[in-house]
């Protein structure tokens, strides 16, 4: 792909402090998108962050602290980036929270908060940042669901619910957008990411089952992954690329499994 294929495009992108969304913040602004960072962290170290991005891509960088479990400042959010930049071209939802106990123990407070960021963030930004995409005749909406949106583990109820629904709305969505040729609508359902946050895991399962570190990626970690490889960063971020160049105008409604194998058992 070309360098700079994004540019005069403008990226948003949710829980993108670090992980997953920082390395598609990365990618787009490589390809010459200007991009809104959103998460929490330490303020000096996503100052930092924000820098360091626009240092090296040379694109415009902002960032928004808003909380995804509350709908206006979602709403606040893009109407900033609107403001900033003038529109949303690409909205890329990715922010998540986790919490894994059986269902008959499952925190209520627990079980509404995984819903509300990790499902009901990605309609409210949908719902805020459509009528600027429609105005402008281009889109891209992005939902980094999971595998667990297509296939389901145990003590996971909530999240494995709120994926799985974030499948179902990115294909409604694609449809009531099918005859507007250049938005498009597809989600991301990736196995076992390398990210800090999985890196602290192996530690600390390492720790807790008294095992080398291998052993925890590949029966631990990765026990359901069958080629016993993290997905990488860099590779979920080329996939977004793509899909937010003109082949894949035709690609829509499409939930893409990047999972080592998982749901081909």
């Amino acid at each position: 792909m070309a360098t700079a294929s994004l540019t005069g495009k403008n990226a948003l992108i949710t829980g993108s402090t670090s992980g997953i969304g920082l390395g598609i913040a990365h990618a787009l602004a490589k390809e010459g998108a200007n991009v809104v960072l959103n998460g929490f962290g330490d303020s000096t170290a996503i100052a930092k962050i924000a820098e360091d991005l626009k240092r090296e891509s040379g694109r415009k960088v902002i960032y928004s602290p808003a909380d995804m479990s509350r709908p206006a400042e979602i709403r606040e959010m893009v109407k900033v980036a609107e403001r900033e930049f003038g529109s949303v071209d690409i909205l890329v939802n990715n922010a998540g929270i986790q919490h894994v106990a059986p269902v008959d123990e499952f925190p209520e407070e627990k079980w509404d908060a995984i819903l509300a960021i990790n499902l009901s963030s990605n309609f409210h930004a949908i719902k805020a940042a459509l009528p600027g995409m429609k105005a402008k005749g281009w889109g891209r909406i992005i939902n980094v669901a999971s595998v667990h949106g297509l296939v389901a583990s145990p003590f996971k109820s909530a999240y494995v619910a709120a994926k799985h629904a974030v499948v179902g709305l990115t294909k409604s969505v694609a449809l009531e957008l099918a005859e507007e040729t250049e938005i498009t609508c597809n989600a991301l359902c990736p196995g076992y990411v390398r990210t800090p946050l999985v890196e602290n895991q192996i530690e600390q399962q390492a720790t807790a089952h008294k095992l080398p570190r291998e052993r925890v990626i590949r029966e631990v970690i990765l026990a359901a992954q069958p080629n016993k490889r993290f997905v990488e960063t860099e590779q979920l971020a080329a996939f977004v690329t793509f899909l937010c160049s003109p082949n894949a105008s035709t690609i829509t409604g499409s939930a893409f499994t990047v999972d080592g194998g998982w749901t081909a058992r």
